[in-house]
């Protein structure tokens, strides 16, 4: 699997062009990308490719801070496969995609995982949206699940309702003993936005995941906004 991740990332990043096309009538009066400015990008894709797949954690978190700057600049949308096959190779790191030595994984980076699902929910779209369920179906630390949910949350997409299925199962497989409020608070907000990004929610599974939360052993916190969030629901 690493070697899959390995060979997409430097794909990506050999392919990226090296010319500017014409401008037709559709695109003028828009900025046109020079060489050298297709050039420079292509070195600092290159610089972060590097830093995602060294196996130092400071230097995952280091390509994570370019990705963050160059979303919150525009540089990095949605529509961005590269940036998008880099953070999904971080969210996996040390899960899906392991490094060991004499028996031991050494590339388990939770806080690598973690900024990886918040990069996730700031790109948005299709792609983000499949790689963080696959990461609430696959992850056990949680608060990377927490960071998920929230992203989801986030990018609100919930076509035939695949996202809120994949928030509650988490919910409703957790150990009802000693469940985790935090995780269980990021699904709710991730609930609320999505029903607001959606005109309301209709997936029976919420309701079982909300009542579940309501009747586990979730500090009142939490069972006071899974109320909340059942009112709302009921208001669409």
């Amino acid at each position: 699997m690493k070697k899959k991740y390995l060979l997409t990332i430097l794909a990506i990043i050999l392919t990226l062009p090296a010319f500017v096309s014409a401008q037709d009538n559709s695109t003028k009066g828009k900025k046109e990308k020079t060489v050298e400015d297709l050039f420079l990008q292509s070195i600092q894709m290159t610089v972060i490719g590097e830093q995602a797949v060294s196996h130092e954690r400071a230097s995952k978190l280091k390509a994570l801070d370019y990705i963050d700057d160059m979303i919150a600049n525009g540089k990095a949308t949605s529509n961005s496969a590269d940036i998008h096959s880099i953070l999904d190779y971080l969210s996996l790191t040390g899960t899906g995609v392991t490094f060991r030595e004499n028996g031991h994984v050494i590339n388990d980076f939770p806080e690598v995982r973690r900024r990886a699902c918040e990069e996730l929910g700031k790109l948005g779209g299709e792609s983000a949206k499949d790689s963080l369920i696959n990461i609430l179906l696959t992850e056990k630390e949680p608060m990377v699940l927490s960071e998920a949910a929230y992203a989801l949350g986030t990018i609100g997409i919930n076509k035939n309702n695949q996202v809120t299925q994949a928030l509650s199962y988490a919910i409703l497989n957790q150990d009802i003993m000693v469940p985790d409020n935090n995780f269980a608070f990021a699904v709710l907000l991730a609930y609320e936005k999505i029903a607001k990004n959606n005109d309301g929610l209709r997936d029976p599974t919420v309701l079982r995941a909300i009542i579940r939360i309501q009747n586990g052993n979730y500090i009142k916190k939490v069972k006071a906004k899974a109320q909340e969030v059942v009112d709302m629901l009921q208001s669409y």
